[in-house]
């Protein structure tokens, strides 16, 4: 079959300021020619990357659009993933307790540029710049000077085997028994980027100091509920282990490998909040399904709100989106070129070739991560109200993951998002197309004019998704400024069907 839609058109002086669109509309045509579907197009990555089992979900426009499932949870019990699957999902933990942590901000228990010193009850300081407070905002981005240092495994052991675990003060203190110099960096907190588990120990353990809970208790009733989502940091609050995935390398168990059978509850009697965090892994240790993730996803690009209860304000999610750091060649380790920017508790995409992309010239916020086979990730972009999240759970003998060739993610996260990119977000970045009324927008010389028969609301957003523009507008009427970057455009006609675009 020939192509669906000819290049020439975008040679036509009226379409060619609307090339960008034009593509779109083709390119979702052109799949539709081909047959292949986003579930199938997810099954042959599966395939090609060997993958135990994998659920994707995609946003369009501010609601779930796709689940597609693929493999099984339990290898060895032939448990197929399904909706109800729930991961143990690695470091997007971070950004759920962020979350956790905001709530406590808004109720006013500590500024962000408190020092944490206060809240812990010990001074938390580097050893080489004593007089320099660590605060909130520098642990939330991970520019507390705090990194994973040798010292933390053997503690991490120590929290998991003790009743009660060891205080976290004796982990980075230099009088404590498992200190180790090398938990501290060089420079001074707030000059340097440096992503450490350590730093969300320590948020782990003032949410506990500022809400007198265990962190486990605090984030499933102040969060993880609110939200939608019954998974929980800790496993003894999850109601079905048969859905509980196992985590694989090469076909290999290493996580969660229980058969559907509760392990012994932890004794927890002589736990006392405040004083380890670690012992729920905030940092790495929720268990959630990626539909549960969708609504963390949901609840950001609705300034908050999910299912008609405000979880956050919208101004702690414009903090926690906004820019806390970003690389500039000198500033920390930008993790073989993934970590460019952070906000607080986000990893922030700015979608440089090369580095951190997931969909080509878009800005997302979200989280990724990676622990014992498990590969997840998280990320939306306000500005179209488009959102993913992927989950798996291991690979095959002969499969371990590949760095990527486009980008700084591994080369499944980059066939993942390929498929996503071609078969599910044009058709919600293309609404109401068969109107033709996306003619009349013409985008010229930094300028859009409206020349449709009936009256146009226009919405204007840059690529990080902040509104610059918002009006009614009459045939004729053109709304003029000066931009650089990519712009997001939702138009809204009078008659006709609503439509999207993004301008380069």
């Amino acid at each position: 079959m020939g192509p669906v839609c000819s290049g020439e058109i975008n040679r036509s002086p009226t379409f060619g300021t609307m090339r960008v669109l034009f593509f779109l509309v083709c390119h979702t045509l052109a799949l539709a020619a081909s047959g292949q579907t986003l579930s199938s197009a997810l099954q042959q990555v599966a395939s090609n990357n060997g993958l135990v089992g994998m659920s994707v979900v995609a946003i369009c426009n501010g609601q779930v659009s796709d689940v597609v499932h693929t493999g099984y949870g339990d290898l060895q019990r032939g448990i197929p993933v399904e909706d109800s699957t729930r991961y143990r999902i690695a470091s997007i933990s971070k950004l759920v307790t962020a979350i956790g942590l905001m709530k406590l901000h808004e109720q006013g228990a500590f500024a962000l540029d408190d020092d944490v010193s206060t809240a812990l009850g010990f001074s938390l300081r580097n050893p080489s710049f004593p007089n320099t407070p660590i605060t909130y905002r520098m642990l939330l981005s991970h520019q507390s000077s705090l990194q994973d240092g040798s010292g933390y495994g053997p503690f991490l052991s120590a929290t998991y085997a003790s009743a009660p675990p060891p205080p976290i003060a004796q982990l980075v203190t230099p009088s404590g028994a498992w200190y180790t110099a090398d938990l501290w960096r060089t420079e001074a907190p707030g000059t340097w980027f440096a992503y450490s588990n350590l730093n969300y120990g320590i948020l782990g353990t003032l949410i506990e100091a500022h809400s007198g809970l265990r962190f486990d208790v605090f984030m499933r009733q102040q969060v993880l509920l609110p939200l939608g989502i019954h998974g929980s940091y800790n496993i003894q609050d999850l109601n079905d282990l048969d859905h509980l995935a196992v985590l694989y390398r090469n076909n290999n168990p290493q996580v969660d490998d229980l058969g559907g059978i509760m392990p012994t509850p932890p004794d927890l009697s002589q736990y006392a909040p405040g004083t380890n965090g670690l012992f729920f892994a905030p940092q790495g240790g929720l268990r959630a399904s990626a539909l549960e993730l969708g609504n963390v996803a949901l609840m950001l690009l609705q300034n908050g709100a999910w299912n008609g209860t405000q979880i956050l304000q919208p101004t702690s999610v414009a903090a926690m989106l906004g820019d806390e750091w970003t690389y500039n060649g000198n500033n920390g380790d930008d993790y073989y070129g993934l970590f460019r920017s952070w906000g607080l508790g986000v990893h922030r995409i700015t979608a440089q070739p090369g580095f951190d992309v997931v969909l080509p010239g878009t800005a997302m916020f979200g989280h990724a991560g990676e622990a014992y086979g498990l590969i997840s990730d998280l990320y939306l972009d306000p500005a179209s109200g488009q959102a993913l999240v992927l989950l798996t759970n291991g690979y095959a003998p002969g499969y371990a993951y590949q760095f990527g060739q486009a980008s700084a993610f591994y080369s499944v996260e980059e066939e993942v998002y390929a498929a996503l990119d071609t078969h599910a977000f044009p058709a919600c970045s293309t609404v109401g197309t068969g109107t033709n009324t996306a003619r009349e927008l013409v985008v010229h010389d930094r300028s859009i004019t409206w020349h449709g028969k009936g009256g146009l609301h226009l919405r204007v957003y840059d690529g990080l998704g902040r509104a610059l523009h918002a009006s009614w507008m009459g045939p004729g009427m053109t709304w003029r400024a000066s931009w650089s970057g990519p712009l997001f455009i939702l138009a809204e006609p009078g008659t006709g069907d609503p439509f999207r675009l993004r301008l380069p």
